[in-house]
């Protein structure tokens, strides 16, 4: 199956838009849909919507092939069955590759993450008070608040058909980027992944300025913040990887 580069595909979009001597207002009108979202599909951060692909090729004067190929066809140029094909499946999936994610759901995990990181303040607050603050209570504490945020918010709920079709192992989303050798990321295990991912961010957040706090009780000086630091990559690194690795290969 073919992608559809979404620069590619809006630059075509606004080249036959402006042949038609419509603005993005007027084409935006004739689709019943605001002019943002016009532009959002010229600009390359947003696609449209299956429904819409043929009212759109309609009112541009091309076909729904060539609105999808992002180029125009000559009449003796047919397409063989097996490009047919494509196109027909090209044009079924076009619409998930607007992926939903976490926010658009609502869901509890929202919610449990905007607690946890309010009591997190309050136990930072506590650990300043008491002296407790540690390198590895900062970077434990800052990851895991970064991570569960992604995870509970802004992590795309469902992978690319890509992911299904091939031995994929990296998942990149702007400038996050997780590598997981070794283990084969697809809609099957994605969903496991992220509930791991955000059990683990709650839970770091949560438990970790308790147990920096029992630190600083049973060593002190050097040692506390060497077991300290060594314990915050432990949980970091392992309390994220193995889990995941775990239910990823199931």
């Amino acid at each position: 199956m073919f992608h559809i580069e979404k620069q590619k595909f809006g630059t075509f979009i606004a080249m036959l838009r402006k042949e038609k001597g419509m603005t993005q207002r007027e084409l935006a009108e004739r689709l019943f849909i605001s002019d943002k979202a016009v532009s959002k599909w010229e600009t390359g951060t947003s696609v449209l919507n299956i429904d819409l692909l043929m009212p759109l090729a309609d009112i541009l004067g091309v076909t729904v092939t060539e609105l999808l190929m992002c180029q125009r066809m000559e009449q003796d140029n047919a397409l063989s069955a097996a490009q047919v094909e494509q196109v027909v499946k090209t044009a079924i999936s076009y619409s998930e590759e607007e992926q939903t994610r976490a926010y658009h759901n609502k869901g509890k995990w929202g919610l449990i993450c905007i607690f946890s990181l309010v009591m997190a303040c309050l136990e930072i607050w506590f650990s300043y008070r008491s002296g407790s603050i540690t390198t590895g209570l900062i970077v434990s504490m800052s990851l895991s608040a970064v991570f569960g945020i992604y995870f509970c918010f802004f992590v795309k709920e469902k992978l690319p058909s890509c992911y299904d079709e091939n031995h994929i192992c990296v998942y990149t989303d702007g400038l996050f980027e997780m590598n997981l050798p070794g283990l084969s990321l697809n809609n099957s295990n994605w969903g496991k992944i992220l509930k791991v991912g955000r059990i683990w961010s709650v839970a770091l957040i949560l438990v970790y300025p308790i147990i920096s706090y029992i630190e600083t009780l049973i060593f002190a000086g050097i040692w506390r913040d060497i077991v300290d630091l060594f314990l915050a990559l432990f949980l970091i690194l392992g309390g994220l990887f193995i889990p995941v690795y775990v239910v990823g290969k199931k």
